[in-house]
């Protein structure tokens, strides 16, 4: 320790800032390449660069940044066979934060499809080489997540369960196959390990090379160095590109510009939430007993110590996650803008910010005490808010794309690029990745909020990674509904699209710490008595967060015909509808009212706001619908009321008439509750008798009040979005991101109710159903139900039947009226029959499923129409 801590301090402090000849040896200890580089420096006979030489006026698309992700982007496009595919790059590919990367390749990730990214990144590579002639510098010697505490363990069994059903390979693994693999590792703390063959790490430079020479095989053009100085957009939504060396216009312009993203984005109107973190790795000299060994090491991940450690050559190199309130942003670049000219540079290293983890690898790999440091690289990567990158096309303007905010912009170019050029080539995403949909954000995304979030997602880069994790800093936003300062301490407040949402209640004598677990933990007692309230009594929801949309018109009735798979409501009458792609994918679920002759509200969750008001307003423009769209998410407040005395509490408040026969449901009526006017849907998402109440968001404080006050002697209280999804699982209601999203097509999910493939519009979709129904489905959604121990089913863990893969799990939770764990599941559909037993693995551990008749609890409405015809059949 003493030899590596007096080599950094001596050799590092006094050099702190960066050099161009410790540029050129940090070239030559990352690339192996430089024939390549040569070559792509001094220009091509494509016309690359120089420039002057064959310069396009007009494009299909033009990709602004020249990074690995750029690159990238072009290569897929032009494979595809996009004619005048055109890169433009300020200074030198692979500028900013390509160039500097530690090429950390990994089949794993946490998420559900950013697998698909990572595998398919992975698959590339290997055979980049091959078909381009570039060599890439790609190792493979996999990789090794180690757990050090009982609570790693069980995040490496969650993801285990999450794992199988997908193609990446993945394996728990001993401490004892963890030391055959990695021999220099102390194994005092280690308890299992994650182990993925097939990982490794790539030289960023030359896979960007290798990539651009595919580019320009299939035909695209890279020109360099050609800063982009202005974005116009055209009336027919194309855009005027401008450089120094010209103007080029483009049919769609895809912002891949890196630690530029924002500056870039303001050409177009846009504040972009990305900011540049300074992230540090070192490198050491040979290390003899690394020198000694006859195979690669794999990589490791100490997710304690909070850092990645690699083989380089004959040494190794490590980079670690510092705390939050260690690490270092570059804010000034948001604020003021990039400095001219950096594109190559470093920023000065700090010891300071990274010496425990210094600590934890020389403790974890002993060898590295007697390391000598030959550099240590301390560059900036761009983060966004949730540390997941901004990918495709972007709501309020025409033909405007990013590729942005890559933390890990090396192991997602390769799929990133295929997933962009199939969205553009085929007219909607290959599969669902609305986590990276750059319309989760809005204007509600301050600068100083994205700060406050990149230093949070850095510094908890390695934390355990709970189911229902939430995370704080940076809250509560502008976002906030009238009632939040009066709930904020009675209940554990969720974070959705920026809103402050209550998860679940406290009680007298309730634990009300934040205890995030892979088991049941102190908020299950509580939510089953936000259940049995809503079950027997009457409680009120919190709902502001609701995507909700205006559309008015001519062609209002025209366009939401053609947007939407279900018939168009009467006035005064509400349903649920889809909107499907072109092969038939839900692309969302949307709750439609027709409030007035031609003027609808469309209703939608939370998280998908932009996202489908992006598709709305796409769909109009093109069609050429006279419409209005307004989104009146901010200036709308939701109240939901539900249960068995909903009706009587907000009867006390109205001298409109309620009753069934008055109020029927799914209709909507403009009523006035403790003079407030509020238009009143009855529906509730928690099946019971409910109305969801719309009005202006001044009014949210004082409606809430008088409805509790209200309903004193009918026992009524809060609930929170934990009971709802309870709620909602037990009257086997399908929830969008889960059982329906682009990955899935309604039949299979179950929504035939909802589409009329017989409605005389020609709805997006219906041909693509039309085929699908005649082919006939080969998987199908199943409603399981399961008895477990202390854990229950989140969604998306593996499903087995003797002994083989068949499925996965969408969602999941607890009934507590029925006292069991449920769960909705894709299975083939010889498996989906009533009774079939099958197994859902929960924390390494596989439990008995039973396929069941849905839903468990009838609805309200079923009910009271059952009731209805008990009672006239007397």
């Amino acid at each position: 320790m003493s030899r590596v801590l007096s080599v950094v301090s001596s050799q590092l402090r006094r050099n702190v800032y960066f050099y161009p000849s410790l540029f050129r040896v940090l070239q030559r200890s990352l690339s192996s390449t430089a024939p390549a580089r040569y070559a792509a420096e001094q220009g091509d006979a494509n016309g690359s660069t120089p420039l002057g030489m064959r310069w396009k006026d007009s494009a299909e698309t033009v990709i602004i940044g020249g990074g690995c992700v750029g690159v990238s982007l072009a290569y897929h496009l032009a494979k595809a066979g996009m004619k005048d595919v055109v890169l433009l790059e300020k200074s030198q590919l692979t500028a900013g934060s390509t160039w500097h990367a530690a090429g950390l390749t990994a089949y794993y990730h946490p998420g559900i499809n950013l697998k698909k990214i990572h595998y398919y990144s992975i698959k590339l590579y290997e055979k980049l080489e091959e078909e381009t002639g570039q060599a890439v510098g790609f190792h493979q010697p996999g990789s090794i997540r180690i757990a050090s505490t009982p609570e790693r363990v069980d995040e490496l069994k969650y993801q285990m369960s999450r794992a199988h059903w997908h193609p990446n390979p993945q394996s728990l693994i001993s401490p004892e196959k963890i030391q055959e693999l990695f021999p220099l590792l102390n194994m005092d703390k280690v308890l299992a390990g994650l182990y993925n063959p097939g990982d490794g790490h790539i030289d960023p430079y030359s896979l960007t090379m290798a990539l651009a020479a595919g580019a320009r095989q299939y035909g695209a053009k890279l020109y360099f160095p050609a800063p982009v100085t202005g974005l116009t957009p055209t009336a027919e939504g194309k855009w005027d590109v401008e450089t120094p060396q010209g103007t080029i216009r483009a049919n769609r312009i895809v912002n891949a510009t890196g630690f530029w993203a924002h500056e870039v984005g303001k050409l177009v109107g846009f504040q972009h939430p990305v900011i540049p973190v300074h992230h540090q790795y070192v490198v050491t000299a040979s290390v003899p007993e690394v020198k000694a060994l006859k195979t690669e090491l794999p990589v490791i991940r100490d997710l304690e110590g909070s850092y990645y450690l690699r083989q380089e050559r004959d040494g190794l190199l490590f980079g670690p996650y510092e705390r939050q309130e260690k690490m270092k942003l570059q804010e000034s670049w948001v604020t003021d803008g990039v400095p001219p000219g950096f594109g190559k540079e470093l920023f000065e290293s700090d010891l300071d910010r990274i010496m425990d983890h210094v600590e934890a690898a020389m403790e974890m790999v002993p060898v590295l005490k007697d390391a000598d440091i030959i550099n240590v690289v301390s560059g900036p990567i761009t983060y966004t808010p949730d540390l997941l990158p901004m990918v495709g096309p972007h709501q309020g303007v025409r033909n405007y794309w990013v590729a942005i905010g890559f933390g890990y912009g090396i192991i997602h170019a390769g799929g990133v690029g295929k997933f962009l050029s199939d969205w553009i080539m085929n007219g909607e995403p290959s599969y669902d990745l609305i986590e990276l949909d750059p319309n989760r954000y809005g204007k509600w995304t301050s600068t100083a909020f994205t700060a406050a979030k990149a230093r949070e997602s850095y510094g908890f880069n390695n934390i355990v990674g709970f189911p229902k994790e939430e995370r704080f800093a940076g809250r509560p936003t502008e976002r906030v509904s009238g009632i939040y300062e009066t709930l904020k301490s009675k209940a554990s407040m969720g974070f959705h699209a920026g809103w402050e949402q209550p998860h679940w209640f406290y009680k007298p004598g309730d634990d009300v710490s934040y205890k995030p677990s892979f088991r049941r933990t102190n908020w299950f007692e509580p939510v089953g008595r936000e259940c049995k309230l809503v079950m027997e009594k009457v409680g009120v929801m919190d709902l502001t967060p609701f995507g909700k949309f205006i559309v008015r018109g001519k062609d209002s009735t025209k366009l939401l015909e053609r947007l939407f798979a279900n018939v168009i409501p009467k006035v005064g009458v509400t349903n649920i509808s889809h909107m499907l792609t072109p092969r038939g994918r839900v692309y969302a679920e949307v709750t439609v009212t027709q409030l007035s002759p031609g003027e609808f509200m469309l209703v939608t969750g939370s998280g998908s706001e932009l996202h489908d008001l992006r598709w709305i307003e796409q769909e109009a423009v093109e069609g050429r619908y006279s419409v209005e769209i307004t989104n009146v998410t901010d200036d709308m407040g939701v109240l939901g009321v539900a249960g068995p005395n909903a009706r009587k509490v907000l009867q006390k408040l109205t001298d409109e008439d309620l009753s069934d026969s008055a109020f029927r449901f799914l209709h909507c009526r403009s009523v006035t509750l403790a003079d407030i006017p509020v238009t009143a849907i009855r529906i509730s998402y928690t099946g019971e008798l409910g109305w969801e109440m719309y009005h202006k968001r001044q009014h949210t404080a004082s409606l809430y009040q008088a409805i509790m006050e209200a309903g004193q002697e009918e026992g009524i209280d809060s609930f929170g979005a934990y009971a709802m999804n309870s709620l909602r699982m037990e009257k086997g209601f399908r929830a969008w991101g889960a059982e329906m999203n682009c990955d899935t097509n309604p039949l299979e999910a179950g929504l035939d109710y909802f589409i009329k493939l017989n409605k005389p519009a020609d709805f997006i979709g219906k041909q693509a159903l039309l085929d699908i129904k005649a082919k006939g489905l080969s998987r199908k959604l199943a409603y399981l139900t399961m008895q477990t121990d202390d854990v229950d089913p989140e969604g998306n863990e593996t499903v087995w039947h003797n002994g083989k893969v068949v499925g996965n799990t969408t969602s999941g939770a607890y009934s507590y009226s029925s006292q069991q764990s449920v769960a909705f599941a894709y299975v083939p559909t010889e498996l989906n029959t009533i009774g079939q037993k099958l197994e859902v693995e929960l924390l390494g551990k596989n439990y008995e499923a039973t396929v069941t008749q849905e839903p468990l609890i009838l609805t309200e409405p079923t009910r009271t129409r059952l009731q209805k015809k008990s009672k006239a059949t007397k």
